[in-house]
């Protein structure tokens, strides 16, 4: 029997198990999908807006993946400290896959970018996420009257998004109470979200771009002459040479200029060829604005700044410009892709495969794809290990890893401690008078685990 770790239970993770599992070619595999938290599901569960359920009803396909009964779910365990090395790791099972995705949120560089009232986007998701590590991180929001995202991907049209929508609808979700009650109380009025290229090139993908439009008491707006200074946009010819997507948004756009503002709602501003230079700050030691630069086409895909600046208000500053890798202790690393090094999802050290540790997801490849373009990715290195059983089976395991786990001091939350949560924020959301609502602590989480 093959027994396999699988670190992180995010969409990458769990379509790596299900390939070992589901495949004929090396029977009686068997696999443990940990993670660090006490939840499975990963970004799917912590980084998909609450108030979307189509993408978030991917847990039940995820679900039925950690139910197979060759397959187990160990959560609360984390791999790279002194208890749990990689190197222990490996001792307990024949092969290692990583899948630790891109903990870590890019920095502008920028000055300024330290002051109170700057944040990544990350935290924010996190935060009303209700990722256990965010608890204590809290976003003011009464004082705030006008909020800058810095980003032109699907995680900033999120966080615009939630700034903007109202309390009612939010309501609605499994948000946690402290977050929804920050948000209710929000004196924001003005969301400006800002690209520093145009708007045939927003990462954002159009259903993403269209809800902005469909807020209830939101105004959506763009600026006809920033659009205009896009190629794409003012050429038929060039946005017919688009990728489907970015010329669906072009066209969302262009509808959008003939929209009337009212001047009675709130309103989200959609701003491009914008560069941030540098975020400003009051006496009090909080941001106040940023300084941004515009900027032109350069006819390479890329644009420069052409030298004039414009100061735009924020008591609330957002960046959403990407994700980084995050060393993991014990592993190889490529600070300057933010990736472990591989081939084909082999763990390379000094250029050579390392029969036993392999990679998958974005830790893999880089923090590029949409969920789905985890399972591609998952199934290439699955094959890898495949092609690796003979030679790692030979070695012997000295028993369950459960038992070595338990005997280090660690407490695992297997798939009953989960069931367990599931059933604590159901009955949470019930007292609360909404449907589930997520534990945001993790005192909270391992109490429910337990059944305490």
């Amino acid at each position: 029997m093959l027994r396999v770790a699988v670190v992180g239970s995010g969409p990458s993770g769990v379509y790596a198990a299900q390939t070992l599992v589901q495949q004929r070619e090396v029977p009686g595999v068997r696999v443990d999908v940990l993670d660090r938290l006490p939840c499975p599901y990963g970004l799917v569960r912590y980084g998909v807006a609450p108030d979307h359920e189509k993408i978030k009803s991917l847990q039940g396909s995820l679900r039925g993946v950690l139910e197979d009964e060759r397959i187990r779910f160990l959560g609360n365990v984390e791999v790279g400290g002194e208890t749990l090395t990689t190197g222990r790791l490996l001792e307990l099972y024949h092969a290692v896959v990583y899948c630790v995705g891109a903990a870590r949120d890019r920095m502008l560089g920028i000055p300024g970018e330290e002051l109170a009232g700057v944040h990544s986007a990350t935290a924010f998701v996190s935060w009303y996420s209700a990722h256990p590590d965010a608890a204590a991180a809290g976003f003011g929001l009464a004082d705030v009257r006008s909020a800058v995202v810095i980003g032109a991907g699907n995680v900033a049209v999120d966080v615009t998004r939630i700034l903007a929508r109202g309390a009612p609808e939010l309501r609605l979700t499994d948000m946690p109470e402290p977050a929804l009650g920050a948000l209710a109380a929000s004196g924001i009025r003005e969301v400006a979200m800002v690209a520093r290229r145009g708007p045939s090139q927003g990462k954002f993908t159009t259903k993403e771009l269209r809800e902005l439009a469909t807020l209830p008491g939101v105004d959506t707006t763009v600026l006809p002459d920033e659009l205009a200074r896009d190629p794409a946009y003012a050429d038929p010819a060039a946005a017919a040479a688009l990728p489907a997507v970015n010329r669906r948004n072009v066209e969302v756009l262009r509808d959008w200029t003939a929209h009337r503002p009212d001047a009675r709602a709130r309103r989200i501003t959609l701003r491009f060829f914008l560069r941030p230079v540098e975020v400003l700050g009051g006496a009090d030691g909080r941001v106040s604005g940023v300084r941004f630069e515009h900027t032109v086409p350069d006819g390479r895909g890329g644009v420069s700044g052409n030298g004039t600046f414009e100061d735009v208000d924020a008591q609330l500053v957002l960046r959403s410009v990407g994700y980084q890798g995050v060393p993991l202790p014990g592993l190889p690393f490529d600070t300057a892709r933010g990736t472990v090094p591989h081939a084909a999802g082999r763990v390379l050290r000094g250029g050579r495969a390392c029969v036993g540790e392999y990679v998958a997801g974005w830790i893999k490849r880089g923090p590029t794809g949409v969920i789905g373009t985890n399972r591609p990715c998952a199934k290439e290195t699955a094959s890898s290990l495949l092609q690796d059983a003979g030679a790692l089976a030979r070695r012997e395991l000295p028993g369950d890893p459960l038992d070595a786990l338990r005997a280090a001091g660690l407490a695992p939350v297997p798939w009953p401690g989960w069931l367990a949560i599931e059933a604590a924020e159901s009955s949470l959301g019930r007292s609360l008078g909404r449907r589930s609502v997520k534990i945001p602590d993790w005192p909270g989480l391992l109490a429910a685990a337990t059944g305490e």
